[in-house]
Formats: C-alpha cells, structure tokens, sequence
C-alpha cells in the first residue's frame, strides 16, 4: 500500500497531488463539491501578472482528471481517519450527485431545458444556475449535478437526457480507502461582510464584496465581465474599495492579516482603470502590503494609472438622496473627506475553512487560537502537522496567495511521498 489521500481539491491540493502521482504513487483525491478548482475558478486574473485565472487552473484541472495514478471523488467529505503513518484508513462519505457518473457526457441539454432558477454560489450570488447545473464551464469532472432542494420534479430533464444519466433516487455512499499519508488542502470561508453591518452590505444594494466583484469582472460570470450597479444596472463612474474588511480587526475576534486583500483591490483597480479610464477609483486602506515578487512594482503601476490611495478606514455607508456618502479621515493630512461613490467594493478577508474545527477534531489535529490548522513549527517545518504522516497545505494553515499556495501543495506533496516510498519497501 502506497497511495496518497489528499484532501481538498483547491490549487494547493491539485499541485500536490499532481506533484505526488508524478512520482509513481497513487493518489485519491477528495473533494465535497461538484467540482475541483476551488476558490481559484471563481477569480478572473491573477496579480501581478494579470494572466486569465482560469488559463493557468484549468491546465492543470485537466491534468488531474487525466493522470492515470489520481483517481477523484467529488460530492466526496472525509468522515473518519484511523491508522497511523504508512496504515492509514480513511473512510469517505460519497453525497448523492442524482447523476450517473459513467453515462452523463456533460452535454448541458438538461441544464437548458429546466425550468428553475436559484441564486448562484459559485457566483457569490449575483447570477443564477438551474435546479440541475455545471457549476462552472470548465468543471472537472464535466458532467453535472442535480440540486434535490431545488428540483420540482417537472420530468423535462429525465425526456431530454440522450443516455438516461439523470437519476430519480440516490443514496449517500461510504467507503474506504487506505493510505500511507494524507495532506490537508481544505481552503479558507471568506468573511460575511454582512456581519460590519456599518458598511451596509446586503442592505444597500450597489455595496458588493470582493468576490462579488470578480465574478461580475470574469467574462463567464453573470453580468459577461462589465461591472454593473446592482440597484439599476448602469456601469458606475466611481468605485471606492474599503481594505481589512474582516481583517485586522480585533473587535470581531479577526486579528490577523489576510494576505490576498491588497493586492487583489489592486489588480481589479488596475484592471478597471485599463478598461474604462474615466472610472474614479479610490482605495481606502490602513496600510499596502505588497511583499511578494514583482508586488511594489505592481503598487506603483495602480498609482501611474491614477488609481487614488486613501489612507484611512471610512465610517459608515449610508444611502442619501445622491446615491451613497461615506465620511473619511485621510491619516496622513488629518483631512476628514466625504465620498460619493456608484459602487462600494469590500474587500473581504480570509479565515479558516468552516470545516476546520470539524476536521481537527476528527483527525486529532490542534488548531491555532485564530481557527487555521496548527503545524509542527511556523518557520521550520511549515506542513507537518502534530500527527505523523498527516500534512497540510495551502491557506488551511493560514492565508495565502496563489503561488505561496502552490508551493505549499508541492512542499506537502514530497512529505507524503517520502513516507509512501518507506511504505512501499516495507
């Protein structure tokens, strides 16, 4: 025996276990929704560089679902670890996709032809899917899932499914799987911006958060890549992006920095000011943490293209007769400011994957006090956890970027795969 359980199926868990079947191991790799990608598939470009999200994931989606060492279980939760390093068993509960696996070609008949329409996770809520959906294009496995919450039972997708993939029943599955070390790539929740109720997110209608943002940018995404105010749809004139939302903020127990935060106000101001140069946009912030490769360069770019950098954290957003008003002290002047924007961007931070407590208490792993998974040592050995043979990656350890992710996922990956080898010369 020497496979490898990896999961979560974000880029931390692809890069690992790519990293680890490229090695000659056998790799299962366990994902809860319909899909792998992760949070990555629902970002449109990337910093600093500004390449297509999806152009770098969806490579390596497909490398996944096509290697013949890695085998994939979406709609697939991890409910008991047992074992020790080099005999784990892990047994997995499989939820119920009411779609044949082996038949359903992902032809997208039955997605046209249903009648129903709920709001969209995948689209942070501003699009809509049907009862019986692909969570995106590009998902891996390309077939799709069927929503029993939702579903009216009208029968037009059973009439219209050439192969008769769509099933009227399904159970909940469990098996096992045994394994010689397992890596943890569960991901990060984003904050409810609803919980700083000062910023009026759900309440004001043209106040949307980061990822709001993004899904609205990406040319698959709901509004087809123009931003739009959701009160009246026009395209706004000025933007106002308010940093550490969720962040830094002791008052709600959140004191740590999210990491991704500035950066990304950055790229999609950039990106904004690109593509619609008379758009005013401001960014709020306390600091600008731009320390990774090619960062200040990118901080400086945003600056030339005449985005405004505001150094100040606003009160509340309240709606007036022109629109919305928020009221600002620029920090370094002493300048109190009030501001008039179309369109209020929050951007949201980063905290441990709901599952986190869940999954250490299962596992037997500790969790830091802030609710991220705890490692043997911050600086020395920032992937093994406290029981041995079981690693972890990506940001369910703390927040990170998309490279730092990677490189975490492929760090991970060789610890595992050192203890699958010693498995297999047993």
């Amino acid at each position: 025996m020497s496979n490898v359980v990896v999961i979560g199926a974000g880029i931390a868990g692809i890069q690992a276990a790519l990293d680890i079947a490229d090695h000659g191991i056998g790799v299962h790799l366990i994902e809860r929704e319909p899909t792998i990608g992760g949070h990555m598939a629902q970002l449109d470009k990337t910093f600093p560089t500004n390449d297509c999200s999806m152009c770098i994931l969806s490579p390596k989606m497909v490398d996944v679902e096509r290697h013949p060492l890695i085998t994939i279980h979406t709609c697939s939760e991890v409910e008991k670890i047992e074992g020790e390093v080099g005999h784990f068993t892990v047994t997995i509960k499989k939820l119920p996709r009411f779609i044949d696996e082996e038949t359903c070609t992902g032809c997208g008949d039955c997605v046209l032809i249903c009648p129903v329409e709920v709001y969209n996770r995948f689209d942070a809520g501003i699009g809509v899917r049907k009862a019986i959906y692909k969570p995106h294009p590009q998902a891996v496995p390309d077939i799709v899932v069927k929503d029993p919450e939702h579903c009216i039972e009208c029968g037009l997708c059973y009439d219209v499914c050439g192969p008769d993939a769509i099933r009227r029943e399904d159970k909940e599955q469990k098996f096992t799987l045994h394994a010689s070390s397992i890596v943890i790539t569960t991901g990060y929740s984003i904050f409810d911006a609803y919980n700083k109720k000062q910023f009026g997110h759900l309440v004001l209608p043209d106040v949307i958060t980061s990822l709001e943002l993004e899904r609205m940018m990406n040319a698959s995404g709901p509004t087809g890549g123009k931003i739009r105010r959701l009160s009246d749809g026009r395209e706004p004139k000025s933007i106002v992006f308010i940093q550490c939302v969720g962040s830094r903020d002791a008052t709600i127990n959140r004191p740590w920095c999210s990491c991704v935060c500035c950066m990304q106000a950055i790229k999609n101001a950039i990106l904004i000011r690109e593509k619609n140069p008379g758009t005013d946009v401001t960014i709020c912030y306390m600091d600008i943490r731009s320390y990774g490769k090619g960062y200040e360069e990118y901080f400086e770019r945003a600056k030339n293209l005449g985005v405004r950098f505001l150094r100040g954290m606003p009160s509340d957003v309240l709606a007036d007769k022109n629109g919305m008003s928020l009221q600002v002290e620029n920090s370094e002047t002493a300048e109190v400011q009030v501001l008039h924007p179309d369109l209020v961007v929050l951007s949201v931070g980063i905290g441990p994957s709901e599952r986190s407590g869940e999954i250490a208490e299962r596992f037997g792993i500790p969790l830091e006090d802030t609710g991220f998974i705890k490692t043997v040592h911050d600086a020395v050995d920032t992937v093994a956890t406290l029981c041995p043979g079981i690693y972890v990656a990506g940001t369910a350890t703390a927040p990170r970027d998309i490279p730092d992710s990677v490189a975490s996922g492929g760090s991970a990956a060789m610890r595992a795969y050192i203890d699958a080898i010693r498995t297999r010369s047993e």
